[in-house]
């Protein structure tokens, strides 16, 4: 038997334990009495402080049923030759570099640990502490899954191309053309991993007539990758990266393509909500893209670290004229049902990966300088 059909094997057992059972790890699934499933949920922020895990779900309460669960695999520096005494917690609150934290990664596999579990059946934890630019970064997603089995259901939110970010990242910046990226990709079409990935889908202030790249170098990645299950974060809006001239029809012609038929995207970011509740007009054609492709959409918060309940749902209230122009279904799959179908198959996937794998004998690497072979 070929390693793809092994792969296949395992991923059809998991997927009939759970349609049988209904049930992941003697998890049952949460009521749908629940108003959303959130798919875009930051746990810490950028000094990689955050609510704790358990204050979380008093917050989540009686109105999330799930939520897919996240550090932030940057961390702010704080150079005191810059700011001195003062302490920056944000990216935008200091020139200093961003760097990446792998740490986050053991992290939030230890906060999902401390919960029972019933509690655990509300949260998807996913692996972000690696730098994409890295042709190790896939090896590291390995070993994280290896480490903490029964953790992990993807990767992400991770970024290539994102407003005042990608600028401050110490080292090689990320690209769509790396090989990194592709090895990524690969291990979790391997894998079943489910990836949240942002990538702006133009560049901040464009000059009229300018060339989008970045676009162009997108769409080849997503169709160079078919069998990775890939969510595009905030339909690649940001704080000022703004909807390219006609994204609703360029995003209709892309949903109605087979070839990305392994893409959903999520709406999650009060910063995005802005754009698609900025006129009626706006809203009525995103409404007509959500009811024409109800099952590729899916509503995150992009919370981070909230206090209370009311900040971490306010993005509800501003997008009320939106729900309000969607179909019953519609409405349903983007708050909860996309959410639990996608997630729910790729954790019965992940699971049969690490069954497949957690005892396998990995190869010893060869001696080093550094590990005392004498050189001649």
């Amino acid at each position: 038997m070929t390693t793809k059909q092994l792969t296949y094997k395992f991923w059809g057992i998991g997927l009939a334990v759970l349609l049988s059972c209904g049930t992941i790890s003697g998890q049952t699934a949460p009521s749908s009495k629940y108003l959303l499933n959130d798919s875009h949920f930051h746990l810490t922020n950028y000094i990689q402080e955050g609510t704790d895990i358990h204050t979380f779900l008093n917050i989540m309460g009686d109105k999330v049923g799930r939520v897919a669960l996240f550090g932030i695999p940057l961390q702010q520096m704080w150079s005191y030759g810059n700011t001195g005494d003062f302490a920056p917690t944000y990216y935008l609150a200091s020139d200093d570099p961003l760097y990446y934290y792998s740490f986050t990664d053991a992290y939030i596999a230890m906060a999902y640990k401390s919960l029972t579990p019933e509690q655990q059946a509300r949260f998807d934890p996913m692996i972000t502490g690696f730098n994409p630019a890295d042709m190790y970064a896939a090896d590291h997603i390995r070993r994280v899954l290896l480490t903490f089995p029964g953790v992990f259901t993807g990767i992400g939110e991770f970024t290539i191309h994102k407003e005042f970010v990608s600028s401050k990242i110490a080292g090689d910046n990320a690209s769509l053309n790396n090989p990194a990226l592709d090895r990524i990709f690969d291990f979790c079409a391997e894998t079943g991993l489910i990836a949240i990935l942002h990538n702006d889908i133009d560049m901040p202030f464009p000059k009229n007539g300018q060339d989008n790249w970045d676009l162009a170098q997108f769409s080849a990645l997503l169709k160079r990758h078919p069998d990775a299950s890939i969510i595009w974060a905030h339909c690649g809006m940001g704080r000022i990266v703004r909807p390219v001239e006609d994204q609703a029809g360029m995003m209709d012609k892309a949903l109605a393509n087979p070839e990305f038929n392994h893409v959903n995207i999520d709406i999650s970011w009060t910063e995005v909500a802005k754009y698609i509740t900025s006129s009626p007009e706006a809203i009525e054609r995103t409404a007509a893209l959500i009811n024409k492709y109800p099952d590729r959409f899916l509503m995150g918060t992009d919370e981070v670290a909230p206090a209370d309940q009311k900040s971490y749902l306010k993005i509800m209230d501003l997008y009320q004229p939106l729900l309000d122009k969607l179909t019953p279904e519609a409405r349903e799959k983007l708050l909860k049902g996309n959410y639990a179908r996608l997630f729910d198959e790729a954790k019965a996937k992940v699971r049969a990966w690490e069954k497949a794998h957690l005892n396998e004998v990995r190869k010893t690497p060869e001696p080093t300088p550094s590990s005392g072979v004498p050189q001649y």
